[in-house]
């Protein structure tokens, strides 16, 4: 059988058509951005069509999609912009979010005397809106709510609406990290109040090192890269012409087909849950990832009922491209902040979690290859406890 590749929500694969789109720019429309004359100008038209259709999708002005490599540098440029340029004095996030914001709330920390406040999550990861009411009720500090929208690890949604009307309530900023929501669910921020957000292509079929940044254009936020005029004075730098169109083509194709791929990967992924209950005894579900109505429908995070550091080669051995939780904590001998919190001692010290990530290509035979792979390693397991 053909590799099997259950890693979607590290990257996707280029959609055909985002290839196409992009071999076009790349051997026409070559021109830079900022030049005056046509072929500049056909490379710049191409950038703006780009804009307003994100801008559409999201239902937000087009002056308000400003263009970056990946949702870590949108990311980073909103959490240090808002201290260097809007004088934001206090973050309120969780243990739950991605390193890049983690990182960078430390960073902001340490550096200029952020006061950082931690949400605790629940053993289901969730995340409780009381707590940041009554954070945000204790101090007149300017503060941002930093809170992602979809957990890469374990798939929890928050309630992105509910959380922007409290934030709003206090006059608090709102930045949720929306890279793995974006283009797999249908966001209107006309009608969420929050006030920034990222975007990633490689997430939903486009290329690497292309993605946004949305920026409310009443935040009056700052470029932190400067050095030119490009993408509004936000984010200096000549524009990756050919990354942006790619961007813009695996969009289009995502949201034209939104309920067709969303109903095929659910149904897919309720099968997975399906038949790793009844192929392996005493697994377990991390987070609300196995709930249909509060987690993304691309990710299932399983805990196996066994330890086993290795699974991930042995599973990639046999042809199979899966994660044990996020990509960029993959090369870490520990468990990610997100398994901490979301698992107790004992299923960290007996088990191993495993983050199986799904798209609009994976079949129920890639499933049943995995799962029946998966089965002789567990029975393997298995039999070496019976031994001992």
């Amino acid at each position: 059988m053909d590799k099997i590749y259950l890693d979607n929500a590290a990257t996707t694969a280029l959609s055909p058509e985002v290839i196409d789109a992009m071999v076009d720019v790349m051997k026409i429309n070559y021109g830079n951005p900022s030049s005056i004359h046509s072929i500049g100008q056909e490379a710049k038209a191409l950038i703006e069509k780009v804009r307003r259709d994100a801008a559409n999708y999201l239902k937000v002005t087009p002056a308000e999609i400003i263009f970056t490599s990946c949702g870590t540098e949108s990311n980073n440029m909103i959490l240090k912009s808002c201290v260097h340029h809007l004088g934001v004095q206090r973050i309120i996030t969780s243990p739950l979010e991605h390193k890049c914001v983690a990182e960078s709330t430390l960073e902001l920390k340490k550096l200029f005397g952020v006061e950082v406040v931690y949400l605790r999550p629940n053993k289901k990861g969730d995340i409780d809106l009381n707590q940041l009411e009554e954070a945000l009720s204790k101090s007149d500090k300017k503060t941002l709510v930093s809170l992602m929208h979809a957990n890469n690890e374990i798939g929890n949604l928050l309630d992105i609406e509910k959380t922007a009307e409290i934030c709003k309530k206090h006059n608090a900023l709102f930045h949720s990290d929306t890279v793995q929501s974006i283009a797999h669910l249908d966001l209107d921020f006309s009608k969420i109040h929050l006030d920034f957000a990222s975007c990633s292509a490689h997430k939903f079929h486009g290329p690497k090192g292309s993605g946004f940044a949305f920026v409310r254009k009443s935040s009056g936020l700052k470029g932190i890269i400067t050095g030119g005029p490009q993408e509004r004075s936000l984010r200096a730098g000549t524009e990756n012409v050919v990354g942006i169109v790619g961007l813009g083509k695996a969009m289009e194709i995502a949201m034209d087909n939104l309920e067709t791929y969303k109903t095929h990967i659910q149904d897919v992924k309720n099968y997975t849950i399906s038949k790793l209950k009844k192929s392996i005894p005493g697994i377990k579900f991390n987070g609300r990832s196995a709930e249909e109505d509060r987690s993304l429908y691309t990710v299932l995070s399983a805990l196996l009922p066994y330890k086993d550091p290795m699974i991930g080669l042995k599973l990639d051995m046999e042809g199979i491209a899966i994660s044990q939780g996020s990509a960029c904590s993959s090369g870490a001998s520990k468990p990610s902040m997100v398994m901490m919190m979301v698992l107790g001692e004992e299923e960290m010290e007996n088990g191993t979690p495993l983050r199986i990530s799904f798209c609009h290509t994976t079949t129920k035979g890639e499933i049943n290859h995995f799962v029946d792979i998966l089965e002789k390693i567990s029975a393997s397991h298995q039999i070496e406890k019976i031994n001992s």
